[in-house]
């Protein structure tokens, strides 16, 4: 089933806050004449904003006393405080578009990247990340970062704005009050500041978890049979609830420290308010302010507490977004393949494969091929049998260059294959394995997956050779019906004949058969061996069989145990040895 989960390094723990914020800052770059006018309609829109006070201010001054209130003026301020809100709330929906616009093409961006990026990732570290956690990272974690990155957009700096707006208004009014708020003002950063740095951890144990829980789901119900099959389901349940449980704790505490940011904050500002509207009375009283004067203060007092309110909400939310961030940050940080598109091709093959002294292990602790040696002559058909574990699929991916050898050299033609591309080498192959693998396709896209351009009487002819014409012919839309993913309600045994027809199509120099005709019904698998059969003359093939009547015509029968060929020769051969070939033969045919 699965790949290790719990033993994951933690995706973003690796990353610290400020390399992160660099990255998201260069994600930024190509759109900061956005930004440069999002941040100059903040400022429009912080300015009217902050101009409405001293209006209302003006206006209170207006109001002298009973039957002393200058009308003329008060109607020429109110016709200003609405000029003010109209531009105000178009400059907003302005910013607000700009800003929508701004985050969700980083997010396009960024989602692109990644998934570009998995496609040039090496196998090995596909194959030691379920790929849960990987959608995970490419899915949920960019749509968190989004999240973020809008409330930061849209109320950091407008907030930011507003705070440095405020400060100068107050000041025209009057500095000594002013000094008051702003002395006092970074003590609820302070707080801020040391609830957040626990939070930050919290929500990177949650993103990771979150992943983890992905990975699980994603596991069990792309096996869901074989789960079913193996009474696997209250295991499942039970480490589902574990992972589950540890999800519920890391939200709740992030969730909990968070919290107490706003609250914290809030009594602060409320008391700098209180401080602020003490201090301006026994100014009035002592002629320093006039009321209207005071009013405007305490307004502008209030604006200026309020986004410090809004950023810590966005603090809550940005360090969730980190987390995120620094979980995708620290895929797209991984080093890809190499591009080898320049190196030499390989030219005209024939089918001449060497292995010389080939050593390989997926982990440094676990030896598994050592001075690995084998000489393919070109046409030739070369079985791999052996007990489970024993290199026969490590084979087949060293053959492929899915990984590279950890010394010793592998050669097509005597050519170094880690010194030609990528795409030389394995257009040369023709691969069937155990695992099918279609796409949400039509049948005809999918036969000419390999080889788009072929013709129609071209894609019949490899059908038929693989029988799978007729049953083809019995769906609704022949060749042009579309099945689903991973071939939707097809049998087993039909996706297996579309993967052979589509090796048949393409008719590479070489071939490797993985268990091809293991979901075949025994006819139908008589049949294809033959074209099997036919298919193979004058080809290379590396065929790996568990069933061993399948390889009796092999000219080379390569029998592994524990990375090293014990045995080698043909199937006639091999049994008058007597040795480990003919043991997992005869157990095979022995009577029950």
């Amino acid at each position: 089933m699965a790949k290790k989960r719990t033993s994951e390094k933690s995706a973003g723990s690796g990353m610290d806050t400020r390399r992160i914020l660099g990255k998201i800052l260069k994600s930024i770059r190509p759109y900061r004449l956005l930004v440069v006018l999002s941040l100059l309609l903040a400022v429009i829109s912080v300015v009217l904003t902050l101009y409405i006070p001293i209006l209302t201010g003006r206006g209170v001054d207006r109001i002298i006393d009973r039957g002393l209130v200058d009308f003329e003026g008060l109607l020429e301020i109110i016709r200003n405080i609405l000029v003010c809100i109209l531009l105000t709330a178009g400059s907003q929906w302005l910013m607000n578009h700009i800003n929508n616009k701004i985050t969700y093409h980083i997010v396009q961006d960024l989602r692109i990247r990644a998934f570009r990026h998995l496609q040039k990732l090496p196998l090995s570290y596909i194959d030691a990340h379920p790929a849960g956690d990987l959608i995970s990272r490419v899915i949920t974690d960019i749509e968190q970062f989004s999240d973020g990155l809008l409330m930061g957009f849209t109320q950091l700096f407008t907030g930011v704005v507003t705070i440095a707006g405020t400060i100068l208004f107050m000041l025209s009014i009057h500095p000594l009050i002013t000094l008051v708020v702003v002395v006092l003002s970074p003590l609820s950063f302070l707080i801020a500041g040391f609830i957040s740095k626990r939070t930050f951890s919290m929500f990177r144990k949650q993103s990771e978890t979150r992943g983890e829980l992905t990975a699980l789901t994603d596991e069990m119900l792309g096996n869901l049979k074989t789960v079913i099959a193996f009474d696997h389901q209250e295991e499942a349940r039970k480490e589902f609830e574990e992972i589950n449980g540890r999800l519920a704790g890391y939200s709740l505490k992030a969730t909990f420290f968070s919290s107490l940011t706003n609250p914290a904050t809030r009594f602060m500002y409320s008391a700098i308010y209180a401080g602020v509207t003490i201090a301006g009375c026994f100014t009035v009283i002592g002629g320093g302010l006039s009321v209207g004067q005071l009013s405007s203060f305490l307004s502008y007092t209030n604006q200026y507490t309020k986004p410090f309110n809004e950023i810590t909400g966005v603090i809550t939310e940005f360090q969730n977004s980190l987390a995120s961030a620094g979980r995708v940050f620290e895929l797209l940080d991984q080093e890809i393949l190499p591009d080898d598109e320049a190196q030499a091709s390989l030219g005209q093959v024939r089918g001449q494969v060497d292995l010389e002294h080939v050593f390989f292990s997926y982990t440094p602790d676990k030896k598994l091929i050592e001075d690995f040696n084998l000489h393919v002559k070109p046409g030739q058909r070369i079985a791999v049998v052996g007990p489970t574990g024993c290199g026969k699929t490590t084979l087949i991916n060293l053959l492929m260059r899915f990984y590279d050898t950890d010394s010793g050299a592998i050669r097509v033609e005597g050519q170094d294959i880690r010194k030609v591309s990528r795409q030389s080498l394995r257009s040369n192959y023709g691969m069937v394995l155990q695992e099918t693998w279609l796409k949400s396709a039509t049948i005809r896209e999918n036969i000419t997956y390999g080889c788009p351009g072929a013709a129609e009487e071209d894609i019949i002819r490899a059908a038929k050779k693989a029988h799978a014409h007729s049953f083809i012919m019995r769906l609704p839309e022949g060749y042009d019906t579309v099945i689903g993913e991973e071939g939707g309600s097809l049998s087993q045994g039909q996706k297996q004949l579309l993967c052979i027809a589509r090796v048949m199509l393409r008719l590479p120099p070489m071939l490797i058969l993985d268990e091809a005709t293991s979901s075949i019904d025994t006819m139908t698998e008589i049949r294809i061996q033959k074209a099997f059969a036919e298919m193979m003359k004058g080809r290379t093939s590396f065929i790996v069989a568990h069933r061993l009547s399948t390889i009796r015509e092999a000219d080379v029968i390569l029998v592994m145990k524990d990375g090293h060929i014990l045995e080698q020769g043909d199937h006639e051969t091999l049994l008058k040895q007597g040795g480990f070939y003919a043991e997992l033969y005869n157990s095979q045919f022995a009577p029950s």
